[in-house]
């Protein structure tokens, strides 16, 4: 175990950390703006990797190169997520808005299980074989066994992705709004913010991320299911939780304590415990600091 393989372990938890963080920035941002914890959200993230799977089928009679297959299919899949999550947001979360928390919390744990039991019905119960869309980078090839395609790939477009959803929070209109929303509800509505189209755009840009990081997962694992998007999702969340809940730069951080965690604690530890070091964080920061690493401590007004 020398440092070719801790540099293994290193890799395999940027890869994780970043599939995180393209997930857990769903949750954040949703909750930083009306207060919600989008359970569905994982499945959003299933939906994305079926329909690239099923954009790719249709498009394989075309011959066209696997790359621009991949496009495609990515973009599709975006768009398409990014429709199941304006609609979840106007039928499941819009009308219990102004009730009680626990009823859109079961709203949403609701939507989960249809959802993941809809894709289970529409395709199958079984894991289905994913085809791998990108292509091999050829000065990739000496470290291909440390450091494969797919994980450069999902590295750079998290990175892309984090710069240019900064950008949009910070210097655009709708992302002014969406601070403003978060901040006040009630007095940007006052000011003459349109809340509805804020938390609707919220929703549609949280879930086409979460769509493009299915289709990367999924490229890299080779295989998907229904159920991928329920621990994924639960992980995510801790990952936010982590980082501290409502914030983005804390999602990201969270998801890349929790992947790194995960891909060391794998490799030096057990396998056979990978998945229990995200519930073991989730339960020591919600002890010892349940505001998270970047989180602000917010008291409810009675």
């Amino acid at each position: 175990m020398g440092f070719d393989y801790f540099f293994k372990l290193f890799i395999g938890g940027l890869t994780k950390g970043s599939i995180y963080a393209l997930i857990a920035i769903g949750y954040t941002m949703v909750y930083g703006i009306i207060g919600l914890i989008n359970f569905a959200h994982g499945e959003v993230y299933m939906i994305g990797a079926f329909t690239a799977l099923i954009v790719a089928g249709i498009l394989s009679v075309l011959n066209l190169p696997m790359f621009a297959v991949l496009m495609i299919a990515v973009v599709i899949a975006m768009i398409f997520s990014a429709g199941y999550g304006f609609t979840l947001e106007k039928i499941a979360y819009k009308p219990l808005r102004n009730a009680p928390r626990l009823s859109a919390l079961i709203s949403a744990i609701g939507m989960s299980i249809f959802l993941q039991n809809y894709v289970l019905l529409a395709q199958t119960s079984n894991f289905l074989p994913y085809p791998d869309m990108i292509p091999d980078f050829a000065f990739l090839e000496p470290i291909k066994q440390t450091l494969r395609t797919t994980q450069l790939i999902i590295l750079v477009v998290t990175a892309i992705v984090m710069i240019l959803l900064t950008l949009l929070i910070k210097f655009t209109k709708i992302g002014k709004a969406m601070r403003a929303t978060s901040q006040d509800r009630v007095m940007a509505m006052l000011t003459g913010v349109n809340v509805n189209r804020v938390i609707s755009v919220t929703f549609i840009i949280g879930s086409s991320i979460a769509a493009l990081g299915g289709v990367l997962i999924c490229s890299h694992t080779g295989r998907t299911h229904f159920y991928i998007g329920f621990l994924v999702g639960i992980k995510a969340f801790v990952a936010a939780v982590l980082g501290g809940i409502g914030s983005i730069p804390g999602a990201v951080l969270g998801s890349f304590v929790l992947g790194f965690t995960e891909s060391f604690g794998a490799g030096y530890i057990s396998s056979d415990y990978e998945d229990v070091f995200a519930f073991v964080i989730l339960i020591l920061i919600l002890t010892f600091r349940p505001d998270g690493i970047l989180g602000k401590s917010t008291k409810q007004k009675a």
